[in-house]
């Protein structure tokens, strides 16, 4: 050990996934299958139906569209790896490619929590401010938004995984975790993570805390502006254009703020498995259903999609 000290000499990780449901792992190959192929069809069927529509070109969907395309890399890094630990014997990873895959999980996350609260900001400018709305979310405006939630999402993580790299690794290097995340990894070093930690639990804390305090604060003017409206179908009609993202926001805040917002070292990795199920593949499958079924415009769009007539057009 003490002539490997200073150097990592780990080239590469065994991912143990979930080493407890052996017995099962065709099963769990046949439901995550199926998971991930209605995710990926169904965010797809979404954007599809969000561009065919021309009601549907405006700044919401146009955020809907980047969300979709989000929630497919996403749970693309990390699914297809899993799947295969489920029906072949080789779990390996590369010491690099699980740094990419750190990297792309990280940023992608990032990016998501950035579209999230860019897209509470058009609700509020929508319905706070609908006279000015035209003006504001021009679409300039919301390429711009768009596009610096990807690329803001893509900067943020690059210190934490630089921090990650430069550790040693000297041995054992079962990662006991179904993709390389970070606090497994950290768990797998011989050299000090104090400060790494510390760097990465402020980073992500600052991200989470800050973009969900805006997204709150854009849904407290948002309700308040509601509760204003004379007509209760007024109310109605208004919530409706917001419930779909609100509902979303929870869910998704909910996950990643019971995991990133405390020090790692309080995290058990049991239950941090199943809230990284959660956010990684169950959420991305669940939004094209809460915005199909939440949404009258989606679902009239996908109807026609789908070669089916209303009776009335929206």
């Amino acid at each position: 050990m003490d002539g490997q000290s200073n150097k990592t000499v780990v080239t590469e990780f065994i991912i143990l996934g979930f080493p407890s449901l052996k017995s099962i792992y065709p099963l769990m190959f046949l439901l995550f299958l199926l998971i991930y192929t209605f995710t990926v069809l169904g965010n797809i069927t979404i954007f599809i139906a969000v561009l065919r529509n021309y009601k549907l070109q405006i700044p919401m969907f146009y955020f809907l569209n980047h969300l979709s395309a989000m929630e497919i890399c996403y749970t693309s890094v990390i699914v297809p790896k899993m799947l295969s630990s489920f029906i072949t014997s080789n779990r390996s990873i590369s010491f690099n490619n699980c740094m990419i895959q750190l990297y792309l999980f990280s940023s992608l996350g990032a990016s998501e929590c950035y579209l999230l609260t860019t897209m509470a900001y058009d609700r509020y400018l929508a319905i706070c401010q609908p006279l000015h709305y035209a003006t504001k979310m021009t679409n300039s405006t919301s390429h711009q938004l768009a596009s610096g939630s990807w690329i803001g999402g893509f900067i943020s993580p690059i210190l934490p995984v630089v921090l990650i790299s430069k550790l040693i690794f000297c041995g054992p290097n079962q990662v006991n975790y179904f993709y390389c995340d970070s606090q497994p990894l950290l768990k797998l070093s011989c050299s000090s993570t104090h400060f790494t930690e510390t760097a990465i639990s402020t980073l992500a804390t600052g991200l989470i805390f800050t973009s969900f305090l805006l997204t709150v604060l854009s849904y407290v003017f948002i309700i308040s502006t509601i509760l204003k409206i004379p007509s209760t179908t007024g109310r109605k009609k208004a919530f409706s254009t917001c419930a779909s993202h609100l509902t979303v926001v929870m869910i998704y805040y909910g996950t990643i703020t019971a995991m990133y917002m405390q020090p790692m070292s309080r995290f058990s990795l049991d239950t941090n498995k199943v809230l990284s199920l959660l956010y990684t593949v169950v959420t991305p499958m669940l939004n094209p259903i809460i915005y199909s079924l939440r949404n009258q415009v989606i679902r009239h769009s996908l109807r026609k999609f789908f070669g089916k007539k209303d009776e009335q057009e929206i």
